[in-house]
């Protein structure tokens, strides 16, 4: 290419130039040549029109809509917190305030806070029982009473069982055991009888003649009450064991005063005998029971006059 062809295209794109940048400048509005305000309040928009939404009706507490013969066994099916609107009826608890009276079901704090027991009302109780009687088996014939209940079940042994929520299900006290003996079951005599209450000491409940045994130092409680079975059976061989040197008591050596064979049996005997008319063995039987427990349960107001009572009517004066 020539230097005058170079030249004329050099030209026409300066020229071009020109009339780009000089149409661009008369397209500008000069008004918008001016800076812009800085606007720091946003312009409210128009409002606009809301739409009419329909209210709902407000429902009367739901224990103005029960009916009287519901069956409450729905309405309050299983344990649950107190709430003021389904109970049919009053109810206060709480501290009154100075001259006010005592707080009402409505808001009340203390309802919500102790357990109740709505679910388990009389016709639901009874409902429910009729249900479980499928699964039950008549009662034994034979055990109406508890007396005949004792007679073929001498022994109760008690465990617990603890439900509750926590990262283990065990729990420390369910291993305790309990074992319940009467001493009249065991038929001791006597002498084991004495011993066998010297070596168990404060388990044995006079009121009841109930032996009772506690067991927790095995982790499981079929080994506690193995090992209670284990102590009975220990307890009662131990009694019924007579030693060489038990042999060498005599009077004096007795823990207990002992009726028979005691010096006041010979004297009440002979007093008894040589009365001329002839008395009642009760009036014997009587004075042996109220010297002996004078005797081994102490002297007090009650037991001297038994006592005189009874040596009157030995001794034929009443």
């Amino acid at each position: 290419m020539s230097k005058i062809m170079l030249r004329q295209v050099y030209r026409g794109v300066q020229g071009f130039r020109l009339h780009t940048a000089a149409s661009l400048a008369s397209e500008i509005n000069p008004a918008e040549e001016e800076f812009r305000t800085l606007e720091l309040k946003t312009v409210r928009q128009e409002k606009r029109t809301m739409r009419d939404r329909k209210k709902t009706p407000i429902l009367p507490p739901r224990y103005k809509r029960q009916k009287l013969d519901q069956n409450w066994g729905n309405v309050w099916p299983t344990a649950r917190t107190f709430h003021p609107a389904t109970v049919p009826f009053p109810v206060r608890q709480g501290y009154p305030a100075t001259g006010q009276p005592t707080p009402d079901k409505w808001g009340n704090a203390e309802l919500m806070k102790i357990p109740n027991f709505l679910h388990l009302t009389p016709p639901v109780i009874k409902q429910q029982c009729e249900v479980l009687k499928k699964f039950c088996t008549p009662w034994p014939v034979g055990l109406e009473t508890p007396a005949k209940q004792d007679k073929h079940f001498p022994a109760t042994v008690s465990t617990s069982s603890y439900l509750h929520s926590s990262p283990s299900l065990r729990d420390d006290r369910a291993r305790i055991v309990t074992m319940k003996v009467s001493l009249k079951s065991l038929e001791l005599d006597d002498h084991g009888r004495d011993k066998l209450l010297r070596l168990v000491k404060d388990h044995h409940d006079p009121k009841t003649d109930t032996l009772t045994l506690v067991a927790d130092r095995c982790p499981l409680s079929t080994q506690n009450r193995d090992y209670c079975t284990y102590l009975l059976t220990v307890l009662y061989t131990e009694a019924m064991k007579t030693e060489p040197w038990e042999h060498e008591k005599n009077v004096a050596d007795y823990e207990r005063y002992v009726w028979e064979g005691s010096r006041s049996e010979a004297a009440a005997r002979a007093l008894f005998n040589a009365r001329d008319d002839s008395p009642s063995e009760d009036v014997l039987t009587e004075y042996a029971k109220v010297v002996t427990e004078l005797h081994n349960e102490g002297e007090d107001d009650s037991s001297v006059s038994r006592y005189r009572e009874s040596v009157l009517k030995l001794v034929g004066l009443t």
